[in-house]
């Protein structure tokens, strides 16, 4: 018999697994391409984000909010779609030289960047070919992008940030939650029977794992799925 699991019920989007995106401050995205020149109006924090972000007033009247690079003031100018490689500065592949710190990365053109936007991250381009950037990702994987994708300069501030010590499981679980994310993680004999098909208390072994059908419903297939084979081994 199945059983309504805890991954299960998160899927459904009820009040206890929602994310608190009320509190956010804004998405980070970058603006529709332009060129000029923007200022620095305020640095402000989101418990949404790992990375404090800031808020850029450009020439023309739009304001956008972006992931703040590691050194940035408050009055200082960034330019976009220019040459000029200030931190901060958005700029396509095919205008940044190769071997520069770079975050916010489009992964198609036009989408306000998709890559290593993280708190600390940062990427490098190592190449370049008539149609595409390679770039050395923070997972040491390089991934080839159009040059007409545009990318932020700099490094994304607030690095450092997992090497500080969480000290309290209340922390925790509220720096998780702001994100949707489930803290703590039960393992699946720790659980009750009625919570997962693995829980029990009323045996030694805890655990014990049972062959399940290739075709069981969602909530018993855990454990030893369609094995490939049965029984007391003869």
């Amino acid at each position: 018999m199945g059983k309504r699991l805890v991954i299960q019920a998160r899927g459904k989007g009820g009040p206890s697994f929602r994310a608190r995106s009320f509190r956010n401050v804004g998405k980070p995205k970058m603006p529709s391409e332009f060129e000029g020149k923007g200022t620095v109006m305020n640095l402000v924090n989101c418990p949404g984000h790992s990375a404090p972000l800031m808020e850029v007033e450009y020439d023309n009247g739009v304001t956008c909010l972006l992931q703040a690079p590691k050194g940035i003031r408050i009055g200082e100018k960034v330019d976009i779609g220019g040459k000029d490689t200030n931190t901060g500065s958005i700029l396509t592949l095919n205008d940044i030289p190769e071997g520069t710190s770079i975050y916010n990365i489009e992964s198609q053109p036009g989408d306000g960047g998709k890559f290593c936007r993280t708190s600390g991250l940062s990427a490098r381009i190592t190449g370049k070919t008539a149609n595409y950037a390679s770039v050395l990702l923070p997972s040491k994987k390089e991934r080839k992008f159009p040059l007409n994708c545009r990318a932020c300069i700099g490094i994304v501030a607030g690095g450092g940030r997992t090497e500080k010590p969480i000290l309290k499981a209340g922390s925790a679980h509220h720096a998780r939650r702001a994100r949707n994310k489930k803290y703590p993680h039960v393992r699946a004999s720790a659980q009750n029977a009625v919570d997962h098909p693995l829980g029990n208390k009323r045996t030694a072994r805890k655990a014990k794992q049972k062959p399940v059908n290739r075709f069981a419903p969602p909530g018993a297939k855990v454990g030893k799925i369609s094995p490939k084979r049965t029984g007391k081994r003869k």
